[in-house]
């Protein structure tokens, strides 16, 4: 059954909006400004989780009774250097050249935060993409703008659908929130 508490996305991610909605869940949506640097020593498979926990965090004082905040974070791994969001087209450009036929993790960090819990956890995804063209970059970064995205892509978009060739694991998790994981904690804390 879904969870009867009050839940609170605290998230800017209009992807993310659209995977809670589309599963069915009930939540009001708080975007706030957070920090997303991390200690340059982290190893990688731990930044997403801890860049979660720190939008739970910094999301805290919406917690005024049975609330659950709900945060994440994704981020991209290839040859084991993150590719976080691009800054402008170039980074974009050089991102996905890297990432060009190539195989690559996407980790999603997720936080659920109550007055009386914390659960943190992160998810896995490995996505297999064809060999890309550097037309075929170009037009993707100018006709989606993925500068909001880890990796310079989004997997919805035109690259999910014609340039990559399997995905092991969520593909809501590529997305950005894995919510079969979501749902399965949530319920913990009913």
């Amino acid at each position: 059954m879904f969870p009867t508490r009050p839940l609170i996305l605290v998230s800017k991610s209009p992807r993310r909006r659209q995977l809670l909605q589309e599963a069915g869940f009930t939540f009001s949506i708080c975007g706030l400004e957070v920090d997303e640097s991390f200690p340059e020593d982290m190893p990688y498979d731990r930044v997403a989780e801890f860049l979660a926990r720190r939008k739970a965090h910094a999301g805290r004082h919406l917690i005024q009774g049975e609330e659950i905040l709900i945060s994440a974070d994704s981020v991209v791994v290839c040859e084991g250097r993150i590719y976080n969001k691009p800054e402008d087209y170039d980074e974009a450009v050089h991102m996905l050249r890297q990432l060009s036929g190539v195989q690559h993790t996407v980790i999603t960090g997720v936080c659920l935060l109550a007055a009386e819990q914390e659960r943190a956890f992160s998810e896995r995804s490995e996505v297999f993409f064809e060999p890309l063209s550097d037309e075929e970059i170009d037009f993707y970064i100018r006709r989606y703008q993925p500068f909001d995205k880890a990796g310079a892509y989004g997997v919805q978009e035109w690259i999910g659908l014609c340039k990559i060739r399997r995905i092991e694991g969520s593909y809501a998790n590529v997305m950005g929130l894995p919510v079969h994981r979501v749902y399965a904690e949530l319920k913990a804390f009913e």
